[in-house]
């Protein structure tokens, strides 16, 4: 069994699924919130999302270039590795450039009194929620697509 191969697909696989999700399923609900509940659920989904995800976001960017890095040889499957690596790196730089500052302010945000041009700041995290989500999700199925290719 090629243990590194299971861990990349299924962790990658899991953590592409779930930022995927919120993005297409879970935000477009919250954003039709009033701006009250909108708050309170942002903040409730950072106290969930923004604990576990982080640790899952980096661990498949460890296991993408571990993967991409095993020495079997060129090809078109390590390509793909390479590429899918590179992609959720990308993912993840936005993410902590961009999401996690906004991220951090809302946390701070009052319910009640929401700073002015909060919706600004939140559909500017929406936007690179949504490049972060499509370049999650393109990088698991370029490692799936690389893990066909040889078998």
């Amino acid at each position: 069994m090629d243990v590194l191969m299971f861990a990349t697909v299924a962790v990658l696989g899991f953590t592409a699924c779930a930022e995927f999700g919120s993005y297409a399923f879970v935000h477009p609900v919250v954003k039709r919130l009033a701006p009250r509940d909108h708050i309170l659920v942002e903040q409730g989904l950072l106290r969930t999302f923004g604990i576990v995800m982080p640790v899952l976001m980096t661990a498949s960017l460890v296991l993408a270039i571990s993967y991409a890095a095993r020495p079997d040889g060129a090809g078109l499957p390590e390509v793909l590795r390479w590429v899918a690596a590179a992609t959720w790196a990308t993912g993840i730089v936005t993410t902590v450039v961009v999401n996690v500052p906004i991220n951090l302010s809302t946390l701070r945000w009052n319910k009640d009194f929401p700073p002015e041009r909060w919706q600004e700041r939140r559909n500017r995290w929406e936007w690179f929620q949504g490049y972060r989500s499509w370049a999650y999700l393109t990088a698991f199925l370029l490692v799936a697509l690389s893990v066909a290719t040889v078998g």
